[in-house]
């Protein structure tokens, strides 16, 4: 998602050397946090990622802020530093989102005169480093919602420079502070991300050394300090201010960057690949960037708050910081197979949306920075589908109203809102209410009314122009296969079988499909519907690893000089130019990919199948259980499925189901260098209206 673009010029006289945690050549057995770069996506409008400590899932992120300024705060490239901020959300759209309390070290009497010049930067999972040419040195860690800043200075005057108001993006909406012994505790009111809604962080930041507070302008701060050596301990929390101060740590940078090792090994050990050295690094690098969000906004004693301001408690995980809207087909499904403990608490947390107060985009009272929240409905019809509880008895009258309230007034919010409306028909269904089931599947037929006036002829000479007709970021040629949940009755509507086969080859052979955004990424795996489910496989397998011509950007242009090149790859300025990594959605676009599994349809527990990137890959859960999916014959290239065995019983169709993955067992996918044009045909998944 992209709302506002913004030309940097970044000239190439700044740019200095990364260095990532991992090595240039990767010893054997080594760890997955160990193969992350954490530097990918984040030079340029390629990505919108930073190198900030983090840690899975929480929403303490803490930073570098360079100049000028860019999306994330970072620019890979940039020299000058403004200081460290905290709380990123990783990926998004409109100018980037959080980057409160911006902490800045100085030298000398005057803050504004004291100049960081960066030298030396190293950063992993959970850690970040950096020198300056001043010879002030940064070293942070995050752990959970805690993090340590330890800060060395040269002999003389030095402080810190704290503008407790400072986002990235959003507007700043207001805050209050206590100064303490060593000490300022507070809480900061902020727009969420495209300016919508308000979250608010409670913090704690304490020093290790004595410290002197100046009130300088409005909601700024100078810390004067004596020592050359200084530590701050800062924790945050979305329920109040008593919670964010137990949950500061005091130990040491080293002992804080090993536990969040640990926690990151954890969380990215639930998949292993064996293959091209350098792919395992990409691969993690990515896998990296699916578990940032959403956040774990409730405390351990239960507390939290809900999106209507209100205290709640809970014997669960309740979580929060949502970009479903771009991220709902991919980086949600693919956390439904990797933590289904945690994804169960995931899921009971979007429910609590509709019980406690949801917006499309985010509320006056989010516990923390969210993005948007369209097609959570869908999210949750997937879910319960999977195996996971969810308590549509409790929420159905908000369901109905969020549903009854959607948009259909321009062509791509037609076909979305169809998809929501038809979701909520199954879910009815499932609740036993059969005739209102139906009310709503016909409300959902009404798609093909939308489809016959503005995506049926493709003649138009608007087709492949950029938000023509209202849309929002695509064309009619990007939106028209957006049918996902009735693609027997789009191939119908496009005018069979053939003639759906056909107007696939017309998209992909002209390069009229856009994996800089989201609008359409389902496309690539729609041959898998018809007899030609080959062409899907190479598909796939092209825009994972293969170079493409991307014509359309992410400002919602259509350039006249094409993207050529390898989308994904280990580097700053990976992706298209202007792509955004949207929480994870791109990111884990590549990982499904990889796999050899990807979903068919969200709503359905259904997977379509491709050659892996990797010989060997393996989900790994709690209890030793293994999902095991080996390529014998891998030969880098070969993109095609000649044959599948799935535990020792060979396998006639392009498909598994979530169960089947879930079970655990062995798929083995024989490759081939050409297409097996029988294979995947007899016995195909096609969704279906009508299906149940």
């Amino acid at each position: 998602m992209k709302n506002t673009f913004i030309i940097l010029s970044v000239f190439s006289s700044l740019f200095i050397g990364f260095k990532a945690s991992s090595q240039t050549k990767k010893p054997a057995e080594a760890s997955p946090a160990s193969q992350v770069n954490v530097f990918v996506g984040s030079s340029g409008d390629h990505g919108q990622m930073s190198p900030a400590a983090s840690y899975p899932f929480s929403m303490l992120s803490i930073g570098p802020q360079t100049y000028p300024n860019l999306h994330m705060g970072y620019e890979h490239k940039a020299k000058l530093f403004l200081g460290f901020t905290h709380n990123r959300f990783e990926g998004v759209g409109c100018q980037g989102s959080g980057g409160n309390i911006l902490i800045k070290p100085f030298l000398g009497d005057d803050a504004g005169a004291s100049v960081l010049n960066k030298v030396t930067e190293q950063a992993g999972p959970g850690f970040y480093q950096v020198a300056f040419s001043n010879h002030i040195s940064t070293k942070i860690a995050v752990y959970q919602n805690a993090g340590v800043e330890s800060y060395s200075f040269p002999q003389g005057k030095k402080g810190f420079f704290i503008d407790l108001s400072h986002t990235l993006a959003n507007r700043f909406v207001a805050e209050e502070h206590e100064l303490g012994n060593n000490e300022i505790t507070g809480w900061i009111d902020s727009r969420t991300t495209c300016n919508v809604g308000t979250y608010r962080v409670y913090y704690c930041i304490k020093f290790n050394q004595p410290v002197t507070f100046v009130p300088g302008d409005a909601h700024k701060l100078i810390a004067n300090a004596n020592a050359d050596q200084v530590q701050l301990s800062v924790a945050v929390s979305s329920v109040d201010v008593a919670h964010a101060k137990a949950s500061v740590k005091t130990i040491g940078f080293e002992q804080m960057k090993m536990q969040s090792n640990e926690g990151w090994n954890k969380v990215l050990s639930h998949i292993k690949v064996k293959g091209n050295t350098e792919r395992e690094k990409l691969f993690y690098s990515m896998l990296y960037r699916t578990v940032q969000s959403p956040y774990v906004v409730s405390e351990t004693d239960g507390s939290f708050r809900a999106t209507d301001g209100s205290l709640q408690t809970t014997k669960d995980s309740i979580y929060n910081g949502w970009a479903i809207w771009d991220n709902y087909r991919t980086q949600l499904p693919l956390l439904s197979i990797l933590y289904p403990d945690r994804y169960q608490s995931i899921t009971t947390s979007l429910t609590n949306l509709y019980r406690f107060g949801k917006k499309d985009y985010a509320t006056k009272n989010e516990p923390s920075n969210t993005v948007r929240t369209e097609h959570a409905i869908v999210v949750l019809l997937d879910a319960y589908r999977k195996g996971y509880k969810v308590d549509f008895a409790g929420v159905l009258d908000s369901l109905k109203s969020d549903v009854d309230k959607l948009d259909f007034s321009h062509p791509d919010k037609a076909l979305e809102s169809s998809y929501d409306t038809w979701a909520f028909s199954q879910i009815l269904a499932i609740a036993g209410k059969t005739e209102l089931a139906n009310q709503y599947k016909q409300k959902a037929l009404g798609y093909k009314e939308y489809w016959n006036k503005d995506f049926k002829d493709i003649t138009k000479n608007d087709v492949d122009r950029v938000s023509a007709r209202g849309l929002y970021q695509g064309t009619i040629w990007q939106y028209r296969w957006f049918v996902p949940f009735d693609i027997k009755g789009l191939a119908e509507l496009i005018g069979g079988e053939k003639e759906y086969i056909r107007q696939l080859d017309q998209f992909f052979d002209n390069d009229y499909y856009n994996h800089a955004n989201e609008p359409d990424i389902q496309a690539p795996f729609m041959y898998n519907a018809s007899v030609q489910p080959w062409k899907s496989q190479a598909a796939v397998h092209k825009y994972a690893a293969d170079t493409v011509v991307q014509y359309y950007f992410n400002d919602n242009s259509r350039g006249i000089d094409p993207f050529v090149d390898v989308i994904y790859q280990n580097k700053p300025d990976t992706y298209v130019r202007t792509m955004d990594d949207d929480a994870g959605a791109m990111s884990a676009w590549f990982v499904f990919a990889a796999t050899g599994v990807s979903p068919a349809c969200v709503g359905w527990p259904v997977y379509y199948l491709n050659v892996p990137l990797f010989k060997q890959v393996q989900f790994v859960w709690p209890g030793g259980k293994t999902f095991n999916i080996s390529v014998p014959n891998y030969v880098e290239g070969q993109k095609y499925i000649q044959s599948v065995m799935l535990n020792g019983k060979k396998l006639n169709r392009n498909w598994l189901t979530h169960q089947e993955i879930m079970n655990g067992g062995t798929l083995i996918i024989t490759a081939a260098d050409k297409p097996n044009e029988q294979f995947g045909v007899s016995d195909r998944w096609v969704s279906d209206i009508d299906m149940k």
